[in-house]
């Protein structure tokens, strides 16, 4: 039976983000968090493929306990058991270092057959942990997936290039990442919520997966030095004169003299 692994990230909801007015940073810390979306796509391929042919779905993510919560919603929509790394030391990585975790820890699963990425995580839009995971691994890799089947030892995708389709196969292990458009991912019966809680769920630190959080830091190549929104100020202008028409003729002239019609009028 092929073995199908799915690497999963939970996000701060954006819906749910506030904005500190004062710093112009993003209060993230009280915001809900959820299993990525694209994650979730990718997680729904991976079931569907087990459901059609037979194979074993395991979830394996880089988090905290927080993350428990976004991994009991993947075993609820039908993966068999999942691996959290929940080491403090591993927090704040960049893509290429998270990735040699999640190697490692698809090596401690015991490898596998098929890997199936979200595209990118909506928080950071990196679109780098599916790449360095598949050259971490040495496995050939497919990105932008909107079709995946597994049939005799094959990958066989359809990739979405926006203005072609492309057909490709690869031999496994191999990896794919998936977009927006493979599908539509259940949502989950109250039975199985209810079935999630026994599922086997193994927490794992950099001990165990042989890693040394130093070393891993140090090759970490991207710094995160400070994340605040666009400064907008805004000139606070009343338009009122006699008329609606009065009004509407001076707003136009307004928005000429700064450029915002320009072309439209």
């Amino acid at each position: 039976m092929a073995r199908i692994i799915v690497p999963i990230k939970d996000i701060p909801d954006l819906s749910e983000i506030k904005i500190d007015p004062a710093t112009r940073r993003p209060l993230t810390e009280a915001a809900k968090r959820k299993l990525n979306d694209l994650d979730k796509r990718a997680l729904e391929a991976a079931i569907r493929i087990k459901e059609a042919s037979g194979a074993e779905v395991i979830t394996v993510s880089l988090g905290d306990e927080r993350t428990k919560t976004a991994v009991l919603e993947a075993l609820a929509m039908g993966a068999d058991s999942a691996y959290v790394v929940t080491d403090p030391k591993l927090k704040g990585l960049d893509s290429g270092a998270t990735s040699k975790v999640l190697e490692a820890t698809i090596s401690k699963v015991g490898g596998c057959d098929l890997v199936v990425c979200g595209e990118l995580s909506l928080e950071s839009m990196g679109s780098q942990v599916g790449p360095r995971l598949a050259e971490a691994m040495g496995v050939p890799q497919i990105t932008y997936a909107r079709e995946l089947r597994l049939e005799g030892g094959k990958l066989r995708a359809v990739r979405d290039l926006e203005d072609v389709d492309e057909v490709v196969e690869a031999d496994t292990p191999a990896l794919a990442t998936v977009v927006r458009e493979i599908n539509e991912p259940r949502i989950p019966s109250l039975m199985n919520i209810m079935k999630a809680k026994k599922k086997p769920l193994t927490e794992l630190d950099a001990a165990a997966l042989g890693l040394n959080p130093e070393e891993l830091r140090a090759s970490s190549r991207v710094e995160i030095i400070d994340v605040k929104t666009p400064e907008v100020k805004r000139k606070h202008i009343v338009v009122k004169e006699e008329t609606l028409d009065a009004t509407m003729a001076k707003l136009v002239t307004l928005l000429t003299a700064d450029g915002v019609l320009e072309g439209l009028v």
